[in-house]
């Protein structure tokens, strides 16, 4: 029982930890909390939704997910972010909110506001290691989550594009000195958002298999309480606090009731900011410049 509600947390903790790096992205980067990032989740599950009835493959499902996000991600940089970039920073918080809604909106008067739901599993079969089931499903949510992390991970430390995404997180000002574009890292982050957050969202709502225009809102608010627990500058410090997040949500569903279990996750939060208010992976006030 305690084994397969581990596994249970960890595949809900690999949602988690996309949203979170999702945020994490443009927080750590941009220095701004961008709240449609929950939308763009909460579209990938549609546009995964959308592609597996038009019978294509899951794969193919995943990538339009996260390119239809991606795509989103670039409107709200355009309208939401770039005209607000130099203006005190709840200013364009607000301004993603205000687009988080209609982006509700939005989804709500094409797909309607009734629940989807798949009449089939998209990959049914289970694979039994003693008391422990884990369903195919679940091994391709952590599996994707994975390879995700992997690849964002190479992108960051590795190429040109993720230099100039930390020169920029480091100091914007000196970077532009250096001749980064900080208009295209803007662009970049955001894209980047978009991808996790889309992925995300195909992988939950193919594997709970029930879609809402709202189901952002309560699984979004939990990543941002990830980003805060991992360290809100420090986009790694999401794969250390998504799974712990997930686990302690599932244990406590399991063990204590769903009534209780949103005072264990945001009780954790509120721990840890009272305790280490940079996160579990945040450094000291010297290094909050070195974000990424």
């Amino acid at each position: 029982m305690l084994l397969q509600q581990l596994v249970n947390g960890l595949t809900l903790g690999a949602v988690y930890t996309l949203i979170a790096l999702s945020f994490s992205l443009v927080m750590g980067i941009l220095g701004v909390l961008n709240l449609a990032i929950a939308e763009l989740f909460m579209l990938g599950a549609y546009f995964g939704f959308t592609a597996i009835l038009a019978q294509l493959p899951l794969p193919v499902a995943l990538v339009a997910a996260m390119l239809g996000s991606a795509l989103v991600a670039i409107v709200i940089q355009k309208i939401a972010y770039e005209p607000l970039r130099d203006a005190p920073i709840v200013t364009p918080m607000l301004s993603t909110l205000g687009f988080s809604i209609i982006l509700q909106n939005v989804a709500t008067n094409v797909w309607g506001s009734d629940p989807l739901q798949l009449t089939d599993e998209v990959l049914p079969g289970r694979l039994t290691l003693g008391s422990v089931s884990i369903s195919t499903m679940q091994l391709l949510v952590m599996g994707a989550t994975v390879a995700l992390v992997a690849i964002l991970a190479f992108v960051v430390q590795k190429t040109p594009a993720g230099r100039a995404l930390r020169a920029v997180a480091e100091n914007r000002d000196v970077a532009r000195l250096l001749g980064v574009s900080a208009a295209r890292v803007t662009l970049l982050a955001f894209v980047l958002s978009g991808v996790m957050a889309g992925a995300a969202g195909v992988l939950i709502g193919m594997h709970y298999a029930v879609i809402t225009p709202y189901m952002g809102v309560d699984i979004g608010l939990k990543a941002i309480a990830v980003m805060v627990i991992g360290g809100t500058t420090r986009i790694w410090g999401a794969l250390v606090a998504g799974p712990l997040i997930g686990i302690a949500e599932v244990m406590t569903v399991a063990y204590g009731g769903s009534q209780v279990r949103d005072f264990v996750v945001y009780g954790l939060m509120i721990l840890i900011l009272l305790l280490r208010p940079q996160g579990i992976l945040g450094g000291s006030r010297s290094e909050q410049g070195q974000r990424v």
